[in-house]
């Protein structure tokens, strides 16, 4: 289901500043090499990310959900001098390829990798963050949510991605795990909210 009509989509990426060469290798090898592609963030939201950071002047962004790497490279590109991504994965394989783009574009000292389910690895890191991006298996953004909302920073910020869901969240009849959580958020007395139809729906969420 195409939310936004394909010439609109292509409109959007084309009025966009490009990444440069470098990110279109890294799309390309991701639609070469793995079986859903779809998850890479892409040229649009990847620079969404990436103005997030420098607006909000982040210095320790957390990721979950690393895939090939498009999205912390972007938000890496965004950090101030000292600033830190840290992304998590259970895959190494395209979590090896994430770092080889890393090397390649020399962010390597901004961004730390680390392998293993998202609630341990969150467990296991000290706060505050200032930006959390959560992009891993939809059926536990509930439970990644409630973990890192103890340690976001004063005035930090959480995006959630898939908030959309390609319109399931839509179906009141259906089970889609995306349309609780964004319940879920909306009725958080803890939080203030707003869903952007930007690619897939971005949920931006942040403390009163």
């Amino acid at each position: 289901m195409n939310l936004v009509d394909p010439k609109v989509d292509a409109y959007a990426d084309a009025h966009t500043t490009p990444s440069g060469e470098l990110f279109e290798r890294l799309a390309a090898e991701t639609r070469e090499k793995t079986e859903l592609p779809q998850m890479m963030v892409g040229e649009v939201e990847g620079r969404f990310l990436e103005f997030l950071v420098r607006l909000r002047g982040a210095m320790r962004v957390l990721e979950l959900g690393t895939f090939t790497g498009y999205s912390s490279l972007s938000m890496a590109r965004g950090l101030p001098e000292g600033g830190r991504v840290i992304t998590c994965d259970v895959n190494d394989e395209t979590t090896a390829i994430a770092r080889r783009y890393a090397e390649e574009a020399g962010l390597t000292d901004r961004i730390e990798y680390r392998l293993g389910p998202g609630v341990e690895q969150i467990e296991q890191i000290d706060g505050p963050f200032d930006l959390v991006f959560i992009d891993a298996d939809k059926p536990n953004y509930r439970n990644y949510y409630e973990a890192v909302l103890p340690k976001l920073a004063d005035g930090g910020l959480i995006v959630a991605d898939n908030a959309l869901r390609d319109g399931r969240v839509l179906d009141e009849a259906g089970d889609e795990p995306m349309k609780a959580f964004n319940d879920h958020v909306l009725n958080d007395p803890r939080v203030e909210c707003t869903l952007l139809t930007v690619r897939d729906g971005m949920l931006l969420v942040m403390m009163r």
